[in-house]
């Protein structure tokens, strides 16, 4: 895996009012790398992404992300990345065919670009002739597919993932995350927030937050040999117990 840092944090914060929703939070993630950013929900996961996305002003602190600020260069952040948020991204009442283009259209591609992208993302999802389907009428498992796909049209060199595999099935779960694996091993970087724990073994590395602050932060495998437990559900049981 490449060392390079392609996102840096320092300090980040964000408080809303009298509420700190993430506190000082301060890291890196290498380009390449597959970032697991855990915790609870209501831990500060998603306030911390939209910072770092570019949408959400931090209160105090910096972030560096794809070599831009996030504060004074959001718009290029937001360039250089792709992002798949919570709830559901793509536009029920289009068709496949017709969010592809839209998307690609926002992200500057052009038609034969947006038609060559189309071909490939439709054969490598196997999803077979649905490109006049509209999107709501497909089960979610095949939506969320296709949401990550379409938030990598424009081959970012960054991915957020925003609780990609909420509501889904097992074996769904593990075909996207084929999909996240095959996609880092091109070399996109991959930053996804899950609360699931079983997820956190998928990545490189993870973060875990307890109420806006990052308690832990290495390798799976070095978190259950620090916390001297078997998984990763067990270091976050154990994490908010020594935390209370």
């Amino acid at each position: 895996m490449n060392q390079q840092k392609i996102i840096e944090v320092e300090n980040l914060t964000k408080k809303f009012g009298d509420f700190t929703a993430v506190k000082s939070i301060s890291f890196h993630v290498n380009k390449g790398e597959i970032f697991g950013f855990l915790g609870a929900n209501g831990a500060g996961k998603t306030t911390a992404m939209k910072m770092l996305i570019g949408i959400s002003n931090p209160t105090s602190g910096n972030a560096i992300v794809a070599g831009y600020n996030v504060q004074s260069q959001s718009e290029l952040v937001k360039k250089s990345i792709g992002y798949m948020s919570q709830k559901f991204s793509l536009y029920d009442d289009l068709s496949v065919q017709e969010n592809i283009t839209f998307f690609g259209g926002i992200y500057g591609l052009s038609k034969n670009q947006i038609k060559l992208k189309t071909e490939t993302l439709i054969e490598n999802l196997q999803l077979g002739n649905i490109t006049k389907t509209k999107v709501g009428d497909l089960p979610l498992g095949w939506k969320q597919k296709l949401a990550f796909s379409v938030a990598l049209l424009h081959e970012p060199k960054i991915v957020f993932l925003d609780e990609p595999t909420g509501g889904v099935d097992p074996i769904t779960r593990r075909q996207f995350w084929e999909l996240i694996y095959a996609e880092a091993h091109k070399g996109t970087t991959i930053f996804v927030t899950t609360h699931y724990m079983d997820e956190a073994e998928y990545c490189n590395r993870v973060s875990i937050m307890v109420e806006g602050v990052i308690e832990a932060l290495d390798s799976p495998k070095n978190l259950k040999k620090q916390f001297g437990v078997e998984s990763m559900n067990e270091v976050f049981l154990k994490l908010a117990r020594n935390i209370e």
